[in-house]
Formats: structure tokens, C-alpha cells, sequence
């Protein structure tokens, strides 16, 4: 119940602050598919590192990763292991672009 109710936490975080501008739209659009196809493939722990579905690449695929990458905070990555953000986006032959900040690292 604990990781359900942290996984809900972080969702209700990243909505309130990917949604904060008009300008953002599309950016809470892909967010909130991401969390409906790719939340099990990128939450702590780090291992082990599970090979994403086709819904979730699809959506990686048209997500505006630089948006949401500059929507993570510290208290997200808490929950999100960026590291398996990183497999699951090369997984999906979308890759972050080298010398891109994703997170606060």
C-alpha cells in the first residue's frame, strides 16, 4: 500500500508541476501518458532493469522529453530512477541527446 500511495504522491506532483503554464500543455499530455504506459519500467529501485512495452515506447517516441526532463525535480527522483529513464528511452531508440540535463544530477 505504501508504494501505491508514493506512486500516486509522485503523479499528483509531476502533474501539478508539468501543468503549470499554457505553454506546457503538450507536455502534461505526454507526462500523463507516461505514467499510464512506462511507470513500472523507471520507478526505484535501479535494478533490475525491465525492457519496455510497445505502448511505452510508442509514447516515448512522441513525448517532448526535453520538456518533461526539465520538469524533474529532486523530490521526483526519489521515486524515478533516472538511470532507468535512460535505459527505457535508449531501449526506445530515443535517446537523451548527449550533454542534455535530465534531473537534477
Amino acid at each position: 500500500m505504501g508504494k501505491l500511495y508514493g506512486l500516486f504522491w509522485v503523479m499528483a506532483l509531476v502533474l501539478a508541476t508539468v501543468a503549470g503554464t499554457k505553454s506546457d500543455e503538450g507536455c502534461s499530455r505526454d507526462l500523463q501518458d507516461l505514467i499510464m504506459e512506462c511507470q513500472k519500467y523507471v520507478m526505484n529501485p535501479a535494478n533490475p532493469k525491465i525492457e519496455p512495452s510497445n505502448a511505452c515506447c510508442s509514447v516515448i517516441q512522441k513525448a517532448n522529453v526535453p520538456c518533461l526532463c526539465s520538469k524533474v525535480t529532486k523530490e521526483i527522483e526519489k521515486i524515478v530512477c533516472m538511470e532507468k529513464v535512460v535505459y527505457v528511452a535508449d531501449y526506445c531508440k530515443k535517446p537523451l541527446q548527449p550533454g542534455s540535463k535530465c534531473g537534477n544530477d
